[in-house]
């Protein structure tokens, strides 16, 4: 049974949750357009994290004292709460700094195997060298792009890129086609963060386990707009950020299946990530505490779990289902503008998307654009949002995005929309310049 749209009702009372919505922007209220980049925080969210440290604080993992036994009890009913979310087990969890240290946890990890020294010694399935292939695509964001090319780099491994078509749709032929007995790592994003558009896994992860490829999916986009089940998707690790999902920054999570967890190595070296040290060596604790090392980020973690929870009061299935609606409204609203160029296949259907647009507004650089709407209090992002290769693929080198949130309303979107409308004629530009 499809889920329900939420009310107009119901999204006033979330937006009540959210005290920075009621800020006034240069005189107008706020329109945060922006949550792709980063969400806003529910009250819920900020007073965990601070009755933590003021109830609670302690080291967790370390002493045997009543606070430190509650820290511990809470960190690890939190990691509980994660692996809920993901309908995933507990020892499948890692708390890493957000998701580009998670990536960079899996990159460093495979690429400590691949020198058969030290740690990595112990770890040799995963390890690459010359005549390996790693896959990702060209609509990568720079996280889940930069650590492929350094370990390509370090480990002599071929680095292979899944082309774009000319509406920023990705090639599934050519996918397919790239996907060999070479390829060892396949690492690709569950939603375009510049497009918005799901890719269609189902149509691409398959052919990668066939040949035994390790498959790492970047749900920066997708954690917070979508049920996200890693297992039924068919991938080995998957990162998020929990600032994006209306949880604290510094804090993000990374998915592994508990068999390819135990065959990574180390990537980072300290305390509470071991079973015994000596001068000459140390032997590792198994997933997750390996690859948790140190203090960690204890109150940004209770932060995180109690954004989960929030979501789940709200509903994941009818957070999609409005943000279809949106979707649908966004696109078809900026398709109507003169002079507007949506980024990616606008004819997607919007139960494939988030509610996310990126767009050039012709003749005007996408920051003066952005300027436009900041002053009468839409936030927006503007820029190549960490996207560079895909927007050099698409003839750009920056766009304006619109990404909505759960407190987003068809009346904002709309008012944004106006006022993009507006921003060509505000330069003194007219249907007469459009190319």
């Amino acid at each position: 049974m499809t889920a329900a749209p939420l009310t107009d009702a119901e999204i006033e009372r979330l937006r009540a949750q959210f005290p920075i919505l009621s800020r006034e922007v240069n005189g107008h209220p706020l329109a945060y357009l922006d949550s792709a980049a980063t969400a806003q925080k529910p009250t819920r969210v900020i007073e965990a994290e601070a009755e933590y440290y003021r109830s609670a604080n302690a080291a967790v993992h370390r002493g045997a004292h009543t606070l430190a036994a509650e820290a511990t009890e809470l960190y690890e009913d939190a990691r509980h709460t994660v692996a809920r979310f993901l309908a995933v087990d507990d020892d499948e969890i890692v708390f890493t700094g957000n998701a580009t240290d998670g990536l960079n946890l899996v990159a460093a990890a495979i690429g400590h195997a691949s020198t058969g020294r030290g740690a990595g010694a112990d770890f040799p399935r995963f390890a690459l060298g010359e005549g390996d292939e790693i896959l990702t695509t060209e609509l990568e964001h720079h996280a889940n792009l930069i650590p492929w090319q350094e370990l390509a780099a370090r480990t002599g491994a071929t680095l292979r890129h899944i082309p774009v078509r000319d509406d920023g749709v990705l090639d599934l032929d050519a996918a397919v086609s790239l996907i060999s007995e070479r390829t060892r790592v396949l690492a690709l994003s569950h939603v375009s963060n510049v497009t918005g558009i799901v890719t269609p896994l189902a149509a691409i992860v398959p052919h990668a386990k066939r040949v035994g490829a390790l498959v790492v999916l970047d749900a920066c986009q997708s954690a917070a707009h979508l049920s996200l089940r890693p297992r039924d998707l068919g991938v080995d690790l998957a990162v998020f950020s929990g600032h994006k999902l209306y949880g604290p920054t510094g804090i993000g999570v990374l998915y592994g299946r508990s068999e390819v967890l135990a065959a990574l190595p180390p990537h980072v070296f300290g305390g509470s990530a071991i079973t015994t040290v000596t001068l000459d060596k140390a032997a590792f604790l198994p997933p997750p505490q390996r690859f948790e090392p140190g203090t960690p980020r204890i109150a940004q973690v209770l932060g995180l779990a109690e954004a989960l929870r929030f979501l789940d009061d709200v509903g994941l299935d009818r957070v999609a289902a409005t943000e279809h609606a949106l979707a649908e409204r966004l696109l078809s609203g900026l398709a109507a503008v003169p002079g507007i160029r949506l980024l990616g296949d606008a004819a997607v259907a919007p139960a494939d998307r988030i509610a996310l647009a990126s767009f050039v507004v012709d003749g005007v650089h996408a920051h003066d654009a952005g300027q436009v709407l900041d002053q009468v209090g839409i936030a927006v992002r503007v820029g190549h949002h960490c996207a560079q290769p895909l927007h050099r693929r698409l003839g750009v080198t920056a766009s304006v995005r619109i990404s909505a949130g759960v407190h987003t309303t068809p009346a904002e979107l709309d008012r944004a929309i106006d006022v993009v409308a507006s921003i060509r004629p505000f330069f003194g530009l007219g249907e007469e310049e459009t190319s």
